[in-house]
């Protein structure tokens, strides 16, 4: 009798133990650069065709402008840019993918630009090593981890970190040419 209950518990854990196994997420691929990317969909809302963004005067450069998205007024960062690369040229093929991230308990929207957007992808956690210290033309806290697919391997972005209010607001004001004159100048 102890045996058979103790074969009742191994088979009540299986399908939990199956379920951590194949604990799937699902990332959006894209180019950046000649880079090929991908974010967690649960960010996405949608992927827009590039255009109708407005400039803003003495805006940082990571900030393309702001577009109107049916009624609300959304900025656009150029993704290159953040990662301290040129800014992307647009063509018919780049796109501006809206992204909705949860900081301090409030969902803040925002659209990146991006080359183009290729294919969404079911990748599985065991299939998800963590995010290399070398290698990588971006910032290790950048990367949430490198995905495996077949032969190859995606870098997988961590998009709160990216996005995050505080890293764009350190990044603008250290990159500001406005910035860097008020810390060289001398405080008499």
């Amino acid at each position: 009798m102890a045996e058979s209950m103790q074969v009742a518990t191994r088979a009540s854990q299986v399908p939990a133990l199956r379920e951590k196994e194949e604990t799937r997420n699902q990332f959006l691929t894209f180019s950046l650069r000649g880079e090929v990317l991908a974010m967690e969909v649960r960010f996405v809302k949608e992927i827009l065709q590039y255009g109708n963004i407005t400039e803003v005067p003495l805006a940082p450069p990571t900030v393309r402008g702001v577009m109107n998205l049916r009624g609300a007024v959304i900025p656009v960062i150029d993704l290159a840019v953040r990662f301290g690369r040129p800014a992307t040229a647009a063509d018919r093929r780049t796109c501006i993918v809206i992204l909705e991230v949860e900081e301090e308990d409030r969902a803040t929207v925002m659209g990146i630009v991006v080359d183009h957007v290729s294919e969404v992808l079911e990748i599985a956690e065991t299939d998800i090593e963590p995010a290399p210290t070398f290698g990588s033309t971006l910032r290790a806290d950048f990367v949430r981890g490198v995905g495996k697919i077949g032969g190859r391997f995606v870098i997988l972005l961590d998009v709160e970190r990216v996005l995050s209010a505080e890293e764009l607001g350190k990044t603008e004001f250290a990159s500001s040419p406005s910035a860097r004159s008020r810390v060289s100048e001398p405080a008499f």
